[in-house]
């Protein structure tokens, strides 16, 4: 009897197991992928007006040129430059046995007085270019200018050899790419150094200079022995100046105002940069004083006025160009 009461238990725990609900097994945590990186190309580094030059393939010539003449250095030095840049074709066309002549060691003056020709100091973009329609523009080769004419829409240097791509940048300045190459002048006239006068008519940036010059009668005076050094307003400082005032300083009766406002431009000596930023006042001809301040590399004279070209040399002394008229204090 016993005996058949356990297996009825038995039985019936079977029973309830096999109906009771199963548990559903938990699934193993599955590992996140790891995030994938996208390969990033690094910034690509500045390049300078040589390497350009040398990357492009359009001017291998050049880059002979410029190492044949021991310039590749200076090109890649801090600058700014802007290089107009001959290309192969512009080269290739020279006279029969030019480039081989200015390629022997015993060229290499003539050759890097060549190549520097085409080297302004600054980076000056083609916009900038354009505004020196009808003037000169000073090279890296000392005492030569370039002359700039626009026509149509398109740059000219020196009349006929053509800006045919502009602003190409580098980390030290710009290249524009002529079709002709640059030879500077070398006969006997353009190697004669001009008196300041001279200088300032030849260069096409002082019209309104020149002009006050002669209506103040000083042009026979800094034609003189000298030495003398002349700040130099261009025609857009002239420009500036208030509505009449020009015309006004212009008639025969206020000459010796005028008188006054170009002699506070001019002082007695040769007065190089170098000097120039050593001062901190400088007496004027004139008998009043500017006073000069440098900051971050540019010069300024009475606080406000900037150097922006110098030591333009004379025969006579130096130019120095400003970016507005000095006014003698009263």
């Amino acid at each position: 009897m016993k005996s058949r009461f356990l297996f009825g238990l038995i039985v019936m725990s079977l029973v309830l197991a096999a109906c009771a609900p199963q548990a559903t097994p938990t699934a193993a945590p599955t590992a996140m992928p790891e995030p994938t990186v996208i390969p990033t190309e690094a910034p690509a580094e500045p390049q300078s007006i040589v390497d350009i030059a040398v990357a492009d393939g359009r001017f291998t010539t050049l880059v002979a040129a410029v190492q044949a003449a021991g310039l590749a250095e200076t090109l890649s030095g801090e600058g700014p430059f802007t290089v107009f840049a001959p290309t192969d074709d512009a080269f290739a066309a020279l006279p029969a046995g030019t480039l081989d002549s200015l390629l022997l060691p015993e060229n290499k003056q003539q050759l890097a007085d060549i190549l520097l020709y085409h080297v302004v100091p600054g980076k000056v973009m083609a916009a900038d270019v354009t505004g020196l329609d009808g003037k000169m523009a000073d090279t890296a080769l000392e005492g030569r200018q370039i002359g700039v004419k626009v026509d149509m829409g398109s740059v000219y240097l020196n009349e006929n050899t053509k800006v045919i791509i502009t602003d190409i940048e580098a980390s030290n300045g710009v290249i524009h790419v002529i079709d002709t190459v640059l030879l500077p002048p070398t006969d006997e006239a353009a190697m004669e150094t001009k008196d300041i006068v001279d200088t300032a008519v030849a260069d096409g940036r002082f019209t309104t200079l020149v002009a006050a010059v002669q209506a103040a009668g000083l042009a026979e005076t800094l034609k003189g022995e000298g030495p003398f050094t002349v700040f130099a307003p261009t025609d857009e400082a002239f420009a500036a100046l208030p509505a009449g005032t020009l015309d006004s300083l212009l008639l025969p009766e206020n000459k010796q105002q005028l008188t006054d406002i170009l002699l506070y431009h001019v002082l007695s000596g040769n007065v190089m940069a170098s000097d120039v930023v050593g001062l901190t006042s400088s007496p004027t001809v004139l008998g009043k004083d500017i006073t000069v301040r440098v900051q971050d590399g540019n010069v300024y004279l009475n606080d406000n006025v900037q150097v922006i070209i110098t030591d333009i040399e004379t025969s006579n002394g130096v130019i120095h160009v400003l970016d507005a008229v000095l006014l003698p204090p009263q």
